[in-house]
């Protein structure tokens, strides 16, 4: 549970999971219910909400833990339709692409990013600091929802 909530305090959320409910196999995290908790044997593949892995020391949130960070007071940038398009494309986030912004505006600290319905999209890395007006690159993208439609390929 620790890299969860490791990378939960990245984005400065403060993430309340019943540690119980969270189970670890072969280094991927599920959450699941206490039903479910019950009739999980030790050989299974896949069971309640998939929460990420850890890869090499590494943790990799899921699309399903960002999206309950999401729900949380988190950091948080929306961005305009068009940069939520590029976002999803594997592109950043350029200034002029930012909405408003919810949390953490420094440099170097990572935020979820949320298209203008409040949908999680994936998250990035603050490039400058997003208070200051001379800024072009705002947002790194570090992951995103397109990311499995590309690795089709």
């Amino acid at each position: 549970m620790k890299p969860i909530f490791a990378f939960a305090a990245k984005v400065n959320s403060k993430l309340v999971l019943d540690p119980k409910l969270v189970l670890e196999k072969d280094e991927r995290y599920f959450l699941l219910n206490k039903n479910l908790k019950g009739m999980v044997r030790t050989d299974f593949y896949y069971a309640g909400l998939y929460l990420g892995k850890t890869k090499k020391g590494k943790f990799f949130p899921s699309f399903n833990l960002l999206a309950t960070l999401a729900e949380t007071k988190a950091n948080k940038v929306i961005g305009t339709e068009k940069a939520a398009w590029l976002f999803i494309c594997g592109r950043d986030i350029f200034n002029e692409g930012i909405k408003s912004v919810q949390g953490s505006r420094r440099k170097g600290d990572f935020t979820l990013v949320l298209n203008v319905y409040g949908e999680c999209l994936g998250f990035g890395k603050i490039l400058q600091d997003l208070s200051s007006k001379n800024i072009t690159l705002a947002i790194k993208n570090v992951s995103d929802i397109g990311d499995f439609l590309r690795r089709e390929r």
